[in-house]
């Protein structure tokens, strides 16, 4: 079932902050779009993957993608999903900044985004209800940036192999291969990829792993069978890598 508020309604709302709760069918799919304002998009129920033309970003439990106003995104649905969304006027929580990113979600954090759905648009910023916006904002000030991200380069051969690779993700490519693959030099490409990712070829390669895992975790696959279908030696060595990253096992995403 589709319970679905179109977020367009709430753009011109005054308030700094409105939120919108709502139900999706597995694997539905929102096409490209973008909003006034900056939207913090959390799955209560389920995974959502978040693209946009620089990068992809996951949310499973206890986590929620930011993304600016204006940046135009699309977004999947793994598992049936219901996503509580705050939209949030610029300047008003400076924190999340302008690019897209993956926050923890604490309990608190998730108790406010659930509340705040129920509050009604125009809502008494004085009142009981301003204050559970106020709470909520002040919660998203700290929250942590989780490493879920996968931020695509500009120059369009690096953004074409990038493209490719998480269709098909590897532990095993190497910077000589995807180097010698764009006929450059192992410097070279280093520097580049650094300058147009901010990261390491390697922490990419971990992270694209670890986005592709996580919706295959989420829908209920085997742990083994991911760990050998993205080309890890065993499941030991992929859920050593998972758990350095995000601090858990691959098993805490599995319904």
């Amino acid at each position: 079932m589709t319970t679905w508020i179109d977020s367009n309604d709430y753009q011109d709302i005054p308030r700094p902050v409105v939120a919108i709760g709502n139900d999706y069918p597995p694997s539905h799919e929102l096409e490209w779009h973008s909003h006034r304002r900056g939207q913090l998009l959390y799955a209560a129920k389920g995974v959502v993957a978040l693209s946009t033309q620089h990068g992809a970003w996951v949310a499973p439990p206890e986590r929620a993608v930011w993304t600016p106003a204006g940046v135009l995104h699309s977004v999947k649905m793994v598992g049936a999903v219901s996503t509580r969304s705050v939209l949030i006027d610029a300047g008003t929580c400076a924190t999340l900044g302008d690019q897209s990113r993956v926050i923890g979600v604490s309990p608190l954090l998730r108790s406010l985004l659930v509340e705040a759905c129920e509050i009604e648009r125009e809502y008494d910023l004085e009142g009981r209800d301003g204050l559970v916006m106020s709470l909520l904002i002040a919660e998203l000030e700290r929250a942590p940036v989780i490493p879920l991200a996968v931020p695509f380069p500009m120059t369009p051969a690096l953004v074409a192999k990038c493209h490719a690779f998480l269709e098909q993700p590897s532990p095993h490519d190497t910077i000589d291969g995807w180097s010698d693959a764009l006929g450059m030099g192992r410097r070279a490409f280093t520097r580049l990829f650094r300058r147009e990712t901010g990261m390491s070829f390697a922490e990419w390669r971990q992270q694209a792993c670890v986005l592709v895992a996580l919706p295959r975790l989420a829908a209920g696959d085997q742990v083994t069978a991911i760990a050998l279908d993205l080309g890890y030696e065993s499941p030991a060595a992929f859920a050593t890598m998972f758990k350095r990253l995000l601090g858990v096992a691959p098993s805490r995403y599995q319904p």
